[in-house]
């Protein structure tokens, strides 16, 4: 299958170039961005092994060559290259918001959609939880970092959540998960043996959060979700605190629930971020205090959280195996 990585120039972009690199079933045949480059400017690091021109992006031209785009732009400039892309024919995964929401709540914390004939037909990029609906889209919205890691801590344990307390997620992320341009937050001085939270409880990955749990539930859960900085290059850590209705055991309800899940992988002991980098896995850990739930998640924000799961979700899309060409080997020592 012939791919295209329009946003190929950002870091998102560039794990997707490297994953697609070496996938036996995706050929990398159309790199799109902004402007007219070479990725042996853009990426140094890629030299003498991809030499490609970076076009400045038309739809009409990826439709030509590619049955896939991955696209990997900002919300808003994302569903216009999709709506395009869709009526000629060719598949989305789209690593942006843009089709992530509910119409109501994507206007209301981003902007106005252009695109509300696809946006009923997106399908929401969480294998462990849509794999049947990807398998029949044409369009996958793939899910942010932050959504990711809570969304695969907290869903096994919605029915035993008692429903009126509210639930508490802290989170951790590398500061690649900011993107390339610099800001007062990423900057050197500020990141550099430092730790801080921003936007706290009204961060927008909260109501991708809220409003997955409703479809998975029937619930309207209280969340109060804290994001914050790490002074690491790549790398997110989840802690969720619930409150349960009743009596369980949480690693067994965990092992039950992912039995048949490749990349979720559940450990005895308090999982941390190194163990992830550089692969597609998410590592959860659980523990209880009488009703009170301790849950904690690592996952990588580029690859689990963004890259790699868009791969995953192509994977599935196509027919293929799930864990196809998807890196399983963390970045250890």
């Amino acid at each position: 299958m012939r791919c295209a990585v329009v946003g190929a120039t950002g870091y998102t972009g560039l794990e997707l170039i490297k994953i697609l690199l070496n996938h036996p079933k995706f050929k990398l045949v159309y790199l799109g961005s902004s402007e007219d480059q070479n990725t042996k400017k853009v990426f140094p690091a890629l030299d003498s092994i991809l030499d490609m021109p970076i076009h400045k992006a038309d739809p009409q031209e990826i439709a030509n060559f590619c049955d896939l785009a991955f696209l990997a732009l900002p919300h808003k400039a994302s569903m216009s290259f999709a709506k395009e892309l869709l009526d000629l024919g060719v598949k989305v995964v789209d690593l942006s918001a843009d089709y992530r929401l509910k119409l109501e709540n994507y206007e209301n914390f981003y902007t106005s959609h252009i695109d509300q004939e696809h946006l009923k037909d997106a399908v929401y990029g969480l294998p462990e939880i849509y794999k049947e609906k990807i398998e029949k889209s044409r369009l996958v919205a793939n899910p942010g970092c932050y959504p990711t890691a809570t969304l695969l801590s907290l869903i096994p344990f919605l029915p035993f959540i008692d429903p009126n307390a509210p639930i508490f997620v802290d989170a951790k992320s590398g500061v690649s998960g900011a993107g390339k341009k610099c800001s007062q937050n990423t900057h050197f001085i500020t990141i550099n043996e430092n730790i801080f939270a921003y936007n706290p409880i009204k961060h927008r990955h909260s109501i991708e959060i809220k409003e997955k749990l409703h479809e998975c539930s029937g619930k309207d859960y209280e969340i109060n979700f804290v994001p914050h900085l790490l002074p690491i290059t790549r790398g997110m850590l989840v802690s969720c605190y619930v409150t349960l209705k009743e009596e369980i055991e949480p690693n067994q309800v965990l092992k039950e629930f992912y039995s048949d899940d490749i990349f979720v992988r559940i450990k005895d002991k308090p999982v941390d971020v190194k163990s992830v980098s550089g692969t597609n896995f998410c590592d959860i850990f659980a523990v209880k205090n009488q009703k009170s739930l301790f849950i904690s998640s690592a996952i990588d924000n580029l690859l689990r959280g963004a890259s790699s799961q868009a791969i995953v979700n192509a994977n599935i899309m196509f027919s293929f195996p799930e864990d196809l060409g998807i890196p399983k080997i963390a970045y250890v020592p």
